[in-house]
């Protein structure tokens, strides 16, 4: 382990406070810097929070700092995803092939205040909240970073350390900082949809329209609306639709005009929901970018994590996981003396797995819109579950990798790529055998055929 240091953290997000647990429980000094106000101390304003769905990296993360059993208890599990379609059939797609192959639904406030809560607990951490970073001297190898906070009074806050660590979101000021007058490179992608949030009230006992253990779907090439349950029995909805053009968030500024959205494209919804034209109308907008960034860090002085370094849209549900999974590994990067290597390691054992799920959280969401209710993929579905169930350990499905092991994303995506050439040669041999076959009986055929005439 090396010697005590100090660390500023930007951001007390998820990414942000479990990584001042880690660095807290290595012997470091902590300083957490965060431009919201103290939640704790504020109303819980919502609505522009997805849920969270927790998956295996997520639930490792958090047991690995002894927060989990707190957070489960105001998770709830979801088996599957529940697809609604237009006319009002329901279908239950499972999410895995055993008992404990299953999500956690859990408020992203829920799961902020536990680890907040658990960063606080040690003395070596302080949190301040209300001030934003405005300004980045990022340091070298012979030179502490330095950075320079603004608080809501405009009093400037200076303050040195040997570290900072970047937890500030898709949107990172840090990041900023951090490329500024470097030959990096920085990709933002913007998805031309934003997403409006509305609760479902908890329906009767046996209403599968709002079963309470299990991810909600209404698909549509023209919008989405993804609805995660809460321990209360209710349902957090978001409605994704395009930004601009027909039917879009921009259009969308009456209430005789998001009433037509719903019973054309949402029928059911208006039923499970009945202010949800109020709701839509009242809730502010958001945004969804994916975010690539080389590098990641900056001669043992500077890094970045969780979303700073790789945000991803919301669709594969993997955003949090990963991030969680980020401050697991960049603890065990930063145990030795030598930080500079460690963040080199870091960026390069992590990045090659971010970049492959922002490719899937992008393909997720065309399946999410336009294929889950697909016979085809529903044959596709049930074909990877059969597999995966007659030869386990052996076939496993790629979300079962994604959201239900540890397996590094892009390891994951290799191996599902290997499963699915052995599946199509599987399928031409097959094919051939059966065109051999069909060959040789009508050979047969025609011989007895032959014999019958003489």
């Amino acid at each position: 382990m090396s010697a005590a240091r100090h660390v500023v953290v930007v951001g007390a997000g998820l990414a942000g406070t479990l990584t001042a647990v880690h660095l807290a429980r290595l012997g470091h000094r902590v300083d957490v810097y965060e431009r919201l106000p103290d939640p704790r101390e504020t109303a819980r304003a919502g609505g522009r929070s997805i849920n969270l769905g927790l998956s295996q990296r997520g639930i490792a993360a958090l047991a690995e700092v002894g927060v989990l059993a707190d957070v489960l208890r105001v998770a709830v599990p979801m088996r599957g995803r529940v697809v609604h379609r237009h006319g009002g059939q329901l279908a239950f797609q499972p999410y895995g092939t055993a008992e404990d192959q299953v999500l956690r639904s859990v408020l992203r406030e829920d799961l902020g205040d536990a680890l907040l809560t658990e960063a606080v607990s040690h003395p070596e951490v302080r949190v301040h909240f209300g001030v934003r970073l405005t300004a980045l001297d990022r340091g070298g190898h012979d030179r502490r970073p330095v950075c320079r906070f603004t608080d809501a009074q405009g009093v400037e806050l200076v303050t040195e350390s040997d570290l900072v660590v970047g937890a500030d979101g898709a949107f990172s000021a840090t990041r900023a900082h951090l490329v500024r007058g470097l030959p990096a490179d920085l990709h933002q992608k913007a998805l031309p949809w934003g997403y409006k949030e509305f609760a479902i009230p908890a329906g009767r006992p046996g209403d599968l329209r709002c079963a309470p253990d299990a991810l909600h779907v209404w698909p549509g090439d023209d919008g989405l609306v993804v609805a995660h349950p809460n321990i209360n029995g209710s349902l957090t909805a978001t409605a994704f639709l395009p930004l601009s053009g027909p039917g879009s968030i921009a259009e969308l500024t009456t209430e005789a005009a998001v009433r037509e959205l719903f019973d054309t494209k949402f029928p059911d919804v208006r039923d499970l929901v009945p202010d949800v034209v109020e709701q839509f109308l009242s809730h502010p907008t958001g945004h969804l970018v994916t975010v690539r960034v080389s590098p990641w860090q900056h001669e043992g002085r500077v890094v970045l994590v969780g979303d700073a370094a790789h945000a991803v849209y919301p669709f594969y549900g993997q955003g949090m996981n990963s991030a969680l999974e980020d401050c697991s590994l960049l603890r065990r990067c930063l145990v030795g003396p030598d930080w500079a290597a460690g963040l080199r390691e870091f960026e390069r054992l992590r990045k090659p797995h971010t970049d492959v799920l922002a490719d899937l959280s992008e393909e997720n969401f065309d399946e999410l819109r336009a294929k889950v209710a697909s016979p085809l993929f529903l044959a596709r579905k049930k074909a990877d579950l059969l597999l995966s169930r007659l030869f386990p350990g052996r076939w496993v499905p790629l979300y079962t990798m994604i959201s239900h092991t540890d397996t590094p994303y892009a390891d994951a995506l290799r191996r599902a790529s290997r499963q699915k050439a052995a599946l199509g040669w599987a399928g031409s041999l097959a094919a051939l055998g059966a065109v051999v076959t069909g060959l040789a009986a009508a050979r047969r055929g025609r011989r007895r055929g032959g014999r019958g005439r003489c």
